[in-house]
């Protein structure tokens, strides 16, 4: 504005040239005779810079679609792909992703991103349901009555259908075991699980069945860890606990338990029957989830071995006694029977639980 009104100040002595002027400060004549017409009409203020928006746009979105838009972005928090999808799901359409997304920014719904881009990681899908449940404790958080809620998330691998959403009070054996009784008597049994190394389905190399993964074996299911301080093996259920983050516990504080299993219970069910998911072609996983056909038992299977297998009881300090030898088998098998199967090389022998390989052990090793 100093630099306009500079212009036309020395633009008004006698005797000015008008064109040196306009070239001297940068800007063309026809600039420079539109500066002088505000002026003369509008005084300082026709200097100022002037809205470039047209008088007329036929192709701007109409309020009751800006309205929409905003509605289930206010609703869901979510981006330009899944409203585009939810509202021409309910027939509103078609739109195009672009109209969406600027609707968002003229409203200023979109925040920047701030996340750091990484190497892609090599990515991994089961071919079809209840091959693999996915299984982990998103971070803890304080409620508004103090306690701490550790929320347990199970995910099927093909589908990304929730299975298990629940606010518990703590990560014991005996809280996991009895949601998974409740996942496991609606949806089935899965072929296989996969989890990190952490308690309590986990500790560490030597240690790498606990009783629950004891209990999940006898159940038939096979038990698989994630790689040491490699979370992107666990990568769908990872993104699930973004995205629940994102959409039900930024900056928001639930008072108890009660209130939050609620809003838990609405964003699964949100989350696999209304949700667009960019990984499903904008499927919801409703749609490529089905019950498994192997149901949960109301008795543990008894464990029974084969006529050639050589049965062994693990003592109370997780040990075996085979050939006046002693061989550490895991504290999680204390009391039950496994058996060993001599492989092909002399002296080698496979230890079995039930129909899972869990060691091996070589009478030629020292003692």
């Amino acid at each position: 504005m100093r630099l306009r009104q500079e212009f036309l100040a020395l633009a008004a002595q006698p005797e000015s040239n008008f064109s040196q002027l306009c070239e001297r400060f940068g800007i063309s004549r026809k600039t420079g005779y539109k500066w002088r017409r505000r002026y003369r009409e509008n005084g300082v203020k026709g200097l100022a810079d002037q809205s470039r928006r047209p008088h007329h746009s036929p192709r701007l979105s109409p309020p009751t679609l800006e309205q929409q838009v905003l509605a289930v972005r206010d609703q869901y928090v979510w981006g330009a792909r899944k409203i585009k999808t939810c509202l021409e799901r309910d027939g509103q359409g078609p739109l195009a992703k672009s109209t969406v997304h600027k609707i968002l920014w003229r409203h200023e719904r979109l925040a920047s991103s701030a996340e750091p881009v990484g190497r892609p990681c090599q990515r991994f899908e089961q071919e079809r349901p209840n091959q693999l449940w996915q299984m982990d404790f998103k971070g803890h958080y304080q409620l508004g009555n103090q306690e701490r809620c550790h929320p347990l998330t199970v995910l099927d691998d093909h589908s990304r259908y929730a299975l298990c959403l629940q606010a518990c009070r703590n990560e014991q054996t005996g809280t996991v075991q009895q949601q998974l009784m409740i996942a496991f008597r609606r949806y089935g049994l899965p072929e296989r699980m996969l989890m990190d190394n952490g308690a309590p389905w986990g500790s560490d190399r030597e240690h790498q069945h606990t009783p629950l993964t004891v209990w999940l074996l006898l159940l038939g299911i096979k038990v698989s860890h994630g790689r040491p301080y490699h979370p992107q093996t666990q990568g769908k259920d990872e993104r699930f606990h973004r995205t629940l983050k994102v959409e039900v516990l930024a900056q928001r504080v639930f008072a108890d338990f009660e209130r939050m299993q609620l809003r838990f219970d609405q964003w699964r069910h949100c989350y696999n029957h209304v949700r667009p998911h960019e990984a499903l072609a904008m499927a919801v996983p409703a749609s490529r989830y089905q019950p498994s056909q192997r149901s949960f038992p109301a008795q543990l299977p008894t464990l029974e071995y084969g006529a050639t297998d050589q049965v062994r009881k693990v003592q109370i300090d997780g040990k075996i006694y085979f050939r006046n030898r002693e061989f550490r088998i895991g504290k999680a098998f204390r009391g039950y029977p496994v058996a060993l199967r001599p492989t092909s090389v002399d002296g080698v022998y496979e230890v079995y639980f039930a129909t899972h390989r869990i060691s091996q052990i070589d009478l030629h090793e020292s003692k």
